[in-house]
């Protein structure tokens, strides 16, 4: 029975030097191996996602490919005790997505060690409004706390903030009591979102983008989020208070870090890194525990949009422009 079901997917193709996407039916025996059959009800759109779609070869080693770093769902068959049939699941990190057949299909199989059980207070579509993104900056916040960042100590900023991570970050920040500076790439985009986010204001990307040369400056925040790397962060950490915090989860404008030691042994900053993707099982249920609880986020629908399988085309396109705002969700 399983081998003669049909489903539909998004698949990358490899064809003369060109990556060409397209929606394919395809066979349960077609997915790899993996303990847990999970019927996919949505999935997000992810910059890693998009990279995959274009044969970037640092996510995806081989095509044809299914992509999809994210998947919430249903179980359909088990062969490990932790998971019966028609438990609600959330997958994501790890390979899903990047050599491992992912969420951009109504299908996938995975490790049983892949799978979060879903929150009773999260439905299957809000888990993917969080997705990687929304789990990745819960995890920067919460590592922050656990350095000892306290809303006494002055404002966070939080870059790309109005992107997937950045989002949640202001989102969950502002609800724990922090003032939040967004920082952002255009003055005049999403300023009635972040307000309603919880942003306190806002900055323009040349602010967190130091040309001076200067190893230290004057502080201008507590502590950080930051999604870009780069110089951007070398700015973080430059214009940090004392005994300040920055977290650093992405890459988007650069995978470079330069600067001197001043900022850790002279103002005691802590660069705190996040990986999300291999984060350890108990901290991602606790993490997601607490995105279904006291960190939820009750106006995210402000940057978020819902596409089907057959509209997701364009807006990898525009992630792939990095054109993007908020959080892309895929219906299956």
């Amino acid at each position: 029975m399983e081998s003669t079901k049909t489903f539909k997917a998004l698949r990358v193709n490899e064809e003369d030097g060109k990556y060409i996407r397209r929606i394919e039916e395809r066979q349960l025996s077609d997915l790899p191996e993996g303990d847990v059959l999970v019927r996919v009800n949505y999935s997000s759109l992810n910059f890693k996602d998009a990279l995959s779609c274009i044969g970037n070869k640092g996510v995806t080693r081989n095509y044809p490919h299914t992509p999809g770093i994210d998947a919430s769902g249903i179980v359909e068959a088990s062969s490990d005790s932790r998971f019966q049939a028609g438990d609600e699941v959330i997958v994501t990190s790890y390979d899903l997505g990047m050599n491992t057949d992912g969420g951009f299909s109504e299908y996938i199989r995975v490790p049983a060690d892949w799978i979060v059980r879903k929150p009773k207070n999260l439905s299957l579509k809000q888990a993917m409004v969080y997705g990687t993104a929304g789990f990745t900056a819960a995890l920067s916040v919460y590592r922050l706390l656990a350095a000892g960042q306290t809303p006494e100590m002055g404002p966070v900023v939080v870059t790309g903030a109005l992107g997937g991570v950045g989002a949640v970050a202001v989102c969950i920040l502002n609800h724990l009591g922090f003032e939040v500076i967004a920082a952002t790439s255009d003055l005049n985009d999403g300023e009635e979102a972040l307000k309603k986010l919880g942003a306190a204001s806002r900055i323009d990307k040349t602010e967190t983008d130091d040309q001076s040369g200067r190893p230290m400056l004057r502080p201008k925040w507590a502590g950080a989020i930051d999604v870009v790397g780069g110089n951007v962060l070398s700015t973080l950490l430059k214009a940090c208070q004392p005994m300040g915090n920055v977290t650093c989860c992405g890459n988007i404008g650069s995978g470079d870090l330069n600067g001197t030691v001043y900022p850790f042994i002279l103002k005691g900053i802590s660069l705190i890194g996040i990986d999300s993707q291999n984060c350890p099982m108990a901290l991602r249920q606790k993490v997601w525990d607490k995105l279904a609880d006291e960190w939820q986020c009750e106006n995210l629908e402000e940057v978020t949009v819902e596409c089907n399988l057959e509209e997701l085309d364009t807006y990898i396109d525009k992630m792939i422009e990095k054109k993007s705002r908020g959080r892309v969700i895929v219906k299956l």
